[in-house]
């Protein structure tokens, strides 16, 4: 009989419930602040203990380690399962899924499907979570796949940090232009290409001008079809519930999602991101 598991990793900000409602398995990055002193994300660590440790110790990131890659899909075999399908943070960003790639060679028994989100927060956990209901209709492994590939296709994050500084720090800056701008107070409303990198949207002067277009940018792609929609924050609950508040208003919101980035994206955003990952609803 086929099993199958939907695996993702921990950047893609699902909220515990629908982990737990849908039997997500999620794979973490890890936090790194020395050799001795390293979490594993969301499960040893959470965003809020990383901003009380900004101001004196920002730490790296890196990718799940191969040894929790290899005990999840031992975990799998062990419980039964013949298939899993894994989906990353975009390959243009992180090397997760590459590393999962050379695990999942050794397990001749699964048959592993792997793929590239070319996104992250919910514009991972959207496409994960199309898939998990679909699967638990269905319990048909390429229909699932092609669910996730769909979903991925339709889906669009858009988001606004306070500064760049930390984006530039982690070597994550992409196509997105700063230095200058940050002196005039501008700021990119960043995007991902298709080949999952950051670049600038558009060019925004001041903070409440640039949350005001993210909210804009909703309106407009919500304007002639249905969509769901996440609000996502990096220690700006106030400034994110207020524009969760006001995407619920629009009549063409299907779902919407709140949700915190994970510790690993806020050492790469810093404290004050605040971004929208909008996914065309279909039946």
């Amino acid at each position: 009989m086929t099993k199958i598991a939907i695996v993702a990793d921990s950047t893609s900000d699902l909220i515990e419930e629908d982990v737990k409602k849908y039997n997500i398995k999620i794979l973490p990055l890890r936090v790194v602040y020395s050799e001795e002193e390293e979490y594993r994300d969301r499960v040893e660590i959470t965003p809020e203990e990383i901003y009380a440790r900004f101001d004196k110790d920002i730490p790296t990131t890196s990718l799940p380690s191969p040894e929790d890659t290899i005990n999840l899909f031992k975990q799998l075999e062990d419980e039964g399962y013949t298939h899993v399908i894994v989906t990353t943070i975009s390959s243009g960003l992180s090397g997760t899924m590459n590393m999962i790639q050379n695990v999942a060679s050794d397990f001749k028994n699964l048959v592993i499907e792997i793929i590239d989100s070319k996104a992250l927060t919910m514009g991972l956990g959207f496409p994960v979570l199309e898939g998990a209901k679909e699967l638990q209709k269905s319990n048909d492994f390429v229909k699932t796949v092609q669910i996730i590939k769909e979903t991925i296709k339709k889906t669009e994050v858009y988001f606004v940090v306070k500064t760049l500084e930390y984006l530039k720090k982690g070597g994550r800056i992409g196509k997105v232009e700063g230095t200058i701008g940050e002196l005039l107070s501008i700021k990119p409303i960043i995007s991902i290409t298709e080949e999952g990198i950051y670049y600038t949207y558009k060019k925004v002067r001041g903070r409440n001008k640039s949350l005001q277009e993210i909210y804009n940018l909703v309106k407009e792609k919500a304007r002639d079809k249905m969509v769901n929609v996440a609000v996502a924050h990096g220690n700006a609950y106030e400034e994110a519930h207020s524009l969760l508040e006001r995407i619920k208003e629009l009549k063409n919101v299907k779902h919407t999602v709140f949700t915190q980035v994970s510790p690993v994206m806020v050492v790469h955003t810093g404290p004050g991101l605040m971004g929208v990952v909008i996914s065309e609803y279909t039946e």
